[in-house]
């Protein structure tokens, strides 16, 4: 089913176009890989304009991906008390002006704070986005999160491209105008066509204070083990994005534009598998299609280690890779799905907690990957075969009677 057959009422009014509701909330989830993978290119050069070395430049995405953290945090509930447009309005503003003044940064220590800031304020767009999914496809919320995975994995895959293409035409001052550009380009469409039902429908908002919302989120039942899993699905992913580089070009001495084709491939997977998710899973619920997808996922995960252990051909560990990459994308959007569907007026909450716990643990993937450091890719696999196998444990050990039918 496409996207813009589902229904465009909620309880009587009226829902935007979902020809260009989704591909808007995706690009305003895009802001964060925009962010993140644009300026990469760029590095060297910020180095040399502060006049200072590469690693402290490089300092920047562990703050910026810190500012996130914190600022999900601190929006998420926030946007279930006063509402998900005034948040988008605030992060898509605030985006836009730290992109801006990033641009005219001629410090190092400038260039980091604002870095920060440019993380923490646009959190506050980015928070609201599954809840608006929810409020869209309601029991269908894994296909509509599906749709924007869908679009929104292509920034990570354009980003840095894009980046390189700008330094072509200009110093690394443009990327940054160019960032702000977009999210004021986003703010206008968000101002005229994102209107929906829950914007002025005081019954979705939440009474609770910041702690008692993530106290609501936590004590749920059936939650924490679905946030688990997702969490460790995620781990699984940061595992892959840490080692790749490493694997492909240090273990298999493939060279970058061969990496890239790889790497390109394994995004194309995960596209493949989204839009499957999207196919199927109104016909079997989201818990079946964790469960499925996990299996799935645990086989391609055992035979990458296998074929590791054997010291085998990189052609074999593509091929591991693909299936198992796939499998992480269904796992990821349906455990999500299944922990949005217990909330009405918690979803911010709610994604803050998952964000946020993703990144935290997906930024462990880096030191232990370097604890089990033996030159060879033994370690990635079996750290996410590990991950997908605790996926496994957490819905095993889910009682019965949290069994949702509905999912």
């Amino acid at each position: 089913m496409d996207p813009q057959s589902q229904p465009s009422a909620h309880n009587g009014r009226r829902i935007p176009n979902l020809a260009l509701l989704i591909p808007m909330l995706a690009a305003i989830v895009a802001i964060t890989p925009l962010a993140i993978d644009m300026y990469l290119p760029a590095m060297s050069t910020l180095a040399l304009s502060f006049h200072t070395d590469v690693t402290t430049v490089q300092q920047s995405l562990s703050i910026y991906l810190a500012g996130y953290a914190l600022g999900m945090l601190c929006f998420g509930p926030l946007a279930d008390r006063i509402g998900r447009r005034p948040m988008v309005i605030l992060g898509l503003s605030g985006f836009m002006f730290t992109s801006l003044l990033i641009g005219f940064a001629g410090q190092v220590e400038v260039f980091l704070g604002l870095r920060f800031l440019q993380a923490f304020i646009g959190a506050a767009a980015t928070v609201v986005v599954p809840g608006y999914i929810k409020e869209v496809y309601g029991d269908n919320t894994a296909k509509g999160m599906s749709y924007v995975s869908l679009i929104m994995m292509l920034a990570p895959l354009l980003a840095p491209s894009i980046g390189s293409v700008i330094l072509e035409l200009g110093d690394w001052h443009l990327i940054f105008f160019i960032q702000s550009a977009y999210a004021a380009t986003l703010l206008l469409l968000v101002l005229f066509a994102l209107k929906m039902p829950s914007d002025k429908d005081m019954d979705t908002r939440s009474q609770k204070s910041f702690l008692g919302a993530y106290a609501t989120v936590f004590s749920r039942p059936g939650v924490k083990l679905n946030i688990a899993s997702g969490v460790l699905t995620s781990f699984s992913f940061f595992c892959y994005l840490t080692a790749s580089p490493f694997v492909y070009m240090e273990v298999f001495a493939l060279d970058k534009s061969y990496f890239a084709i790889l790497f390109s491939t394994n995004v194309g997977a995960l596209m493949l598998a989204n839009i499957i998710n999207t196919r199927i899973v109104g016909r079997y619920g989201s818990l079946r299609m964790l469960h499925v997808s996990t299996f799935f996922g645990a086989i391609a995960g055992v035979g990458l280690l296998t074929v590791n252990l054997l010291d085998m051909s990189y052609h074999f560990t593509v091929i591991m890779l693909i299936p198992l990459m796939g499998s992480l994308g269904v796992m990821s959007v349906n455990a999500d799905a299944i922990v949005l569907m217990k909330f009405k007026q918690e979803t911010g909450t709610a994604t803050a907690v998952i964000g946020t716990l993703r990144f935290g643990c997906g930024a462990l993937a880096g030191p232990l990957l370097a604890v089990f450091y033996d030159g060879t890719a033994v370690p990635f696999s079996a750290l996410m075969l590990g991950s997908i196998v605790l996926v496994g444990i957490c819905q095993f050990n889910r009682p019965k009677h949290q069994i949702p039918p509905t999912v």
